[in-house]
This record gives C-alpha cells, sequence and structure tokens, in this order.
C-alpha cells in the first residue's frame, strides 16, 4: 500500500480514494522501476508540464529519452483524466509517492 500519494493536476490537488491512489502507485512504480538504473522507490516526484517530464527517484533525477517521456506522459495523463476534480486539457501533473 502506499504510504503517502500526492497528486496535483493544473496546480489543483485531486483527492483519491485507496483503489485510485494504489493504482497510481502500482502503475508508476512499475514503469519506473522497469527503467534502467532504478530501484526500489521511497520517494518519487513525477511532474509533467506540457511536454517535459521529469521524474525524481530518491533524491536523484532519472535520466529518460523521448520514447519513455511519450509513454509515461500518455499513460500518466490516461490515468488522471477521468479523476474526479480534473477538468479542462491536462498541462501540468506533479505526483509524489511516499513508502
Amino acid at each position: 500500500m502506499t504510504v503517502e500519494l500526492s497528486l496535483k493536476v493544473n496546480d489543483n490537488l485531486i483527492q483519491t480514494d485507496y483503489f485510485v491512489a494504489d493504482f497510481i502507485d502500482h502503475t508508476t512504480s512499475g514503469m519506473v522501476e522497469s527503467l534502467e538504473g532504478t530501484g526500489t522507490i521511497r520517494d518519487l516526484n513525477l511532474t509533467i508540464d506540457n511536454d517535459k517530464v521529469s521524474i525524481s527517484l530518491n533524491g536523484m533525477e532519472v535520466s529518460i529519452n523521448e520514447f519513455v517521456i511519450k509513454i509515461i506522459k500518455s499513460t500518466t495523463l490516461g490515468m488522471v483524466a477521468p479523476l474526479k476534480g480534473v477538468t479542462g486539457p491536462i498541462k501540468k501533473v506533479n505526483l509524489v509517492i511516499r513508502k
């Protein structure tokens, strides 16, 4: 189970229930842990700002290429778009997971 999950979309805090938080945690953790050079997640900060995607894992920036950026961005936007409280086009997402 996720110890703490914080999700902001277009700078609005989005409340999540247990199922949604667990789903986002498992999906995002699976994507990040599959990347070369990553390890066990203790602190994860994923930011999408228009076309820019950045990942900080346990205090270190994760190097990602254009393919990874596209996969992570499209998967993340697909997960958060239907959530209650998300409106309009999504330009910014900030997802923080702490375990």
